[in-house]
């Protein structure tokens, strides 16, 4: 992950040369900048599904029948005709305009695509062709060529964030990380009928929905339609290219949704969705007063503006009204909207005595991208169980991230799983529950699979360089070891070579035991195996004796990992000595190439044995951090992390909706806690703290040669 923010560093310092050379301003020239990154994603999804089409086309005489555009409208992607891809743009001859083509480009698109009529930027010949051509070369470097749709979601985010932090957007808007976006799509499980963002941005919760509803095997358009309203207008049209590289649609109005309904969806969504700005403080009072939208009344109002003093309650109200008698709506919210008081309080009283308040999850510091902002999901179910109208699930989420960056954390793929599992088992869907318990457990069953070919592998490469050493070592013995090198060196290279054959020898014995422990283990789960559709006590009960089954395993598999590593520095460790202590490299009987290429070799099947350890152990204990929380698995108070808060106890707390004020601090267990994570985390840290270091030092330099342009006497 660390190679992205890099990529991205990369890409808007070269992209931002059009603004330093063509004294255009960030307004100027942003949109033209992401309609370049709208063009290079839409030609790789097309290369993807080009491929996948024509492996599937039907043949007739030994000839395949021409791909047409319907074939990609079938896989949810974009067609591009001949001049609208991005290679025909970067192989342009260079007596052709490129600000031209591009804009011709654009065109043939828009005549394809009626939904996008006006969406895409046409404006290019106000660029000089060099610059132009210079930004195709940036946005068809090698790391973009086979880039994904999640790469180019960051890509897109990092560039908006730029052009808004530049003044080329409204200011104080940010996007919605891909984390909380799918968070909110794996609770609300939006898989039907009317899907509503009345803040919709670039349109990612209409993306992630779409994801949703294809990892189902299900087709998006026939299952949902999308709205969404947007006031910027650029962000308006980035939804609109957004999903149709996604092949997806949308009827989106542009708006500002305070004082304009455009849709008039009031009581019609079955999914409402969003990231609304929070803390606006300008909303004209008179001009809302009368809103169909607000059922419970408007929040404070500051009475020398006569505007509200904060927007949040009208937007939490918003997507409480927008629902139908079953909709459910997910969305993110200042924190600080939990327990705000006066007029929110009295609004946050009569939201939950409703009984629709259905879920409150507590996110930690730097999720988004440029703000470091904690934040909270709310999540409303007008469909919700009986015996659940009374009850709050309060899921404290801030101790669960993975850092990617120093200054940016999300969720892994897991960590989405296990706090929907939670969701899950809060509403008595214990199916779904142990369906996640029972993948992780095949996951890493799968990933033991994997394992014998490549010990046995490991043991053949070792066993060669053990034998390269020590032939070398018995050869100049035999022949008079310290008439050419020093005795010291001589037995240093001796008692290194023994510590390799050592280690070797533990590991052969491991690698035994374990591909034996291994294979008992495959043969007795073939036979154990649950039936996860059965009953729920007896798979639950099978599921914790295959977790205490592989237990043992595991911890043979973290010893063996050691032996592994230990042997490749090893390996290292005394092909340095000899060739920069004792000019082994210059002795014909050494053979440097060999040594090299079985050094590469090596650790080439090290890292690949170890990535098949860790995802084994990985996966094993993340169906432990389920079951050890829930053992009967069904739902259960958990200190630290989750609450079921009834009514009374609310209204006890003051009608507070802040997870942490009901399920307490849990002490971290010994066995949760990660120390390879944990050395990763700190890893990133002084990664980013050099960097900042560096950043630093150059621009105290570039100052000190302001003060002091001539050398210093």
């Amino acid at each position: 992950m660390q190679d992205i923010t890099k990529l991205e560093n990369d890409l808007w310092e070269a992209a931002d040369q059009l603004r330093a050379n063509s004294r255009l301003t960030a307004s100027e020239y942003s949109m033209p900048v992401l309609g370049l990154i709208f063009l290079r994603h839409a030609f790789n999804r097309f290369k993807a599904v080009k491929e996948k089409i024509e492996a599937g086309l039907p043949e007739r005489g030994g000839r395949k029948r021409p791909i047409i555009k319907a074939d990609f409208e079938k896989q949810n992607a974009i067609f591009l005709p001949d001049h609208a891809r991005f290679d025909y743009l970067t192989e342009l001859p260079e007596d052709l305009s490129p600000g031209q083509a591009i804009n011709d480009a654009m065109r043939l698109i828009e005549d394809e695509y009626e939904n996008l009529k006006g969406a895409l930027p046409k404006d290019y010949n106000k660029f000089e062709d060099n610059l132009l051509r210079d930004l195709l070369r940036i946005f068809n470097r090698e790391a973009l060529q086979n880039a994904s749709g999640d790469l180019f979601g960051r890509i897109y985010e990092y560039f908006l964030n730029k052009f808004a932090m530049t003044g080329a957007q409204e200011g104080g808007e940010f996007f919605t990380p891909i984390s909380l976006v799918q968070t909110i799509v794996n609770v609300i499980e939006p898989d039907h009928g009317i899907v509503f963002d009345p803040a919709c941005g670039s349109g990612g919760m209409f993306v992630q929905t779409g994801y949703f509803i294809e990892s189902k095997g299900e087709k998006t358009e026939k299952k949902v339609t999308f709205y969404g309203q947007e006031k910027a207008e650029t962000n308006t049209r980035l939804a609109k290219m957004n999903l149709a590289v996604h092949g997806l649609e949308i009827k989106i109005f542009q708006g500002n949704t305070f004082y304009e309904d455009l849709h008039n969806l009031v009581g019609k969504c079955d999914f409402v969705m969003a990231n609304p700005p929070f803390n606006v403080d300008g909303v004209d009072a008179k001009k809302v007063s009368n809103d169909p939208r607000l059922p419970f009344g408007l929040p404070g109002i500051n009475k020398k503006t006569n505007a509200l003093s904060n927007a949040n309650y009208l937007w939490i109200q918003y997507f409480y009204s927008y629902l139908n008698e079953k909709g459910r709506a997910g969305f993110v919210m200042a924190s600080s909207a939990s327990d705000a008081g006066h007029s929110d309080k009295l609004i946050r009283e009569k939201l939950v005595n409703t009984g629709y308040m259905d879920i409150i999850i507590s996110i930690g510091t730097n999720f988004f991208y440029t703000r470091s902002l904690p934040c909270t999901l709310w999540f409303f179910d007008k469909g919700k169980a009986e015996a659940l109208r009374d009850k709050v699930l309060m899921l404290d989420a801030r101790n669960i991230y993975r850092k990617v960056t120093r200054k940016i954390s999300d969720f892994t793929p897991e960590q989405l799983k296990n706090l929907s599992a939670v969701v899950r088992l809060y509403r008595g869907e214990r199916d779904k529950y142990l369906k996640s318990v029972q993948e992780y457990i095949d996951t890493c069953s799968a990933e033991a699979l994997k394992l014998k070919p490549l010990i046995q592998e490991f043991e053949i490469c070792a066993d060669a360089v053990v034998k390269k050493l020590s032939a070398y070592y018995a050869l100049k013995t035999g022949s008079g070891l310290g008439a050419i090198f020093d005795k010291n060196i001589c037995d240093a290279f001796h008692e290194k070579s023994e510590s390799l054959k050592n280690e070797y020898s533990l590991y052969q014995k491991a690698g035994k035991s374990l591909i034996r422990d291994l294979a008992r283990y495959q043969d007795w789960f073939s036979r154990n195996q649950p039936d996860v559709s059965g009953n729920a006590e007896s798979v639950n009960k099978a599921q914790h004796q295959i977790y205490e089954q592989f237990q043992p395993i595991s911890d043979k598999m973290r010893d063996i990992e050691k032996h592994i590593d230990t042997i490749c520095k090893l390996n290292a460790l005394i092909a340095a000595y000899a060739e920069k202590e004792m000019g082994c490299r210059k002795d014909a009987d050494w053979n440097h190439k060999e040594m090299t290429e079985l050094m590469k070799n090596s650790e080439h099947l090290r890292k690949e044995t170890v990535d098949v350890l860790r995802a084994a152990v990985y996966f094993h204990r993340q169906a432990r951090w389920l079951q050890k929380r829930f053992p009967d698995a069904v739902f259960a108070d958990v200190e630290g992390l989750c609450r079921q808060a009834d009514l009374d106890e609310i209204k006890k707390n003051d009608w507070s909706l802040t997870p942490g004020r009901y399920v307490g601090v849990a002490a971290q267990a010994e066995d949760d806690f990660d120390f390879e994570d944990r050395l990763r985390e700190i890893h990133i840290e002084i990664e980013g703290l050099n960097e900042e270091a560096a950043a630093l030092a150059g621009v105290i330099q570039a100052n000190f040669e302001e003060v002091f342009p001539y050398p210093l006497k």
